[in-house]
């Protein structure tokens, strides 16, 4: 099996632990509450807010960052080196967009290929070299192409899901409890309410640093430099951790998407939304057989 498949098949996992969860909970809730029409409110709120953030994944993170379009007149290096890589792999070429901020970053968001958008910030124009720059979009493309949106939207939906579901168990489960009618202890439904969104918040992150992974190996083979998307990375966290963008929830919900932690140095491994600098370099220099 090779990582691309290996990766596919983690995900898949991933995503299917979260189900079971949901599921879980959705049980013990109708248990304890002697009715299901809770899970299908919260099911339907889930899919609902889930349908809308992918739909508008574009225009939510475009806003979010305060970003414009920019033509090819202003930015025709851009614009050819994303025609060009578009057209090596067969797609449409995106809308192209800048950041008003000079922390180094950049994304794709968009449902698909032909609705997707590629933002950078002027930070990272201001650090990297073109060579760089064009590996970091190679990486950014392969988000779209690869259908990371609508993974990270349905993951981000299903962990919203279980932690609305969670608190609601635990309040049933408490009320029963204290009526002498449910079938869990306090100590069961407390753990339940607590660990369960911890848990559904953990998959969703290692499902987003998967999707990390994947972009970064196929967008190294369709710029084939693996060591420019390395020397990229490299000179980008540093910048991150020289000059971080500011936490706000519309900037936590457009974090995830790029290509390094905007929060760089606030947070613990454990809960982030990307991989290791350290490790991604390392897989990108062992592609160029270093």
């Amino acid at each position: 099996m090779n990582r691309s498949t290996l990766n596919g098949v983690k995900t898949a996992v991933l995503l299917g632990v979260l189900w079971a969860i949901l599921l879980a909970i959705g049980g013990l809730l109708s248990a304890g509450s002697g009715s299901s029409s809770f899970i299908v409110v919260f099911a339907l709120i889930g899919l609902g807010s889930t349908a809308y953030t992918y739909w508008n994944s574009d225009k939510l993170a475009i806003r979010a960052m305060r970003a414009r379009e920019v033509s090819e007149a202003e930015f025709p290096w851009y614009h050819q080196t994303v025609r060009e890589l578009a057209v090596k792999a067969g797609q449409p070429m995106p809308r192209l967009f800048v950041a008003p901020t000079s922390s180094p970053n950049a994304f794709a968001t968009g449902r698909n290929p032909k609705n997707a958008a590629v933002c950078v910030t002027d930070g990272i124009l201001d650090l990297l070299n073109e060579r760089e720059l064009r590996a970091v979009l190679g990486h950014e493309l392969m988000h779209v192409y690869n259908r990371d949106i609508l993974t990270s939207s349905i993951a981000a939906g299903l962990a919203g899901i279980i932690s609305s579901l969670a608190q609601f168990f635990m309040f049933f489960g408490m009320r029963g409890d204290r009526n002498n009618s449910s079938p869990f202890g306090f100590i069961g439904v407390l753990l339940m309410a607590l660990l369960a969104p911890l848990a559904a918040s953990l998959i969703q992150l290692a499902v987003s640093r998967t999707r990390e992974y994947d972009a970064d190996h196929d967008g190294a083979e369709l710029t084939e430099d693996p060591l420019g998307l390395a020397s990229a990375l490299n000179k980008i966290a540093g910048g991150t951790v020289r000059t971080p963008m500011t936490e706000t929830p519309q900037m936590d919900s457009v974090s995830h998407m790029m290509i390094a932690n905007p929060f760089a140095g606030k947070g613990r491994a454990l809960f982030s939304t990307h991989p290791p600098m350290e490790d991604r370099i390392r897989r990108l220099e062992k592609m160029a057989g270093y």
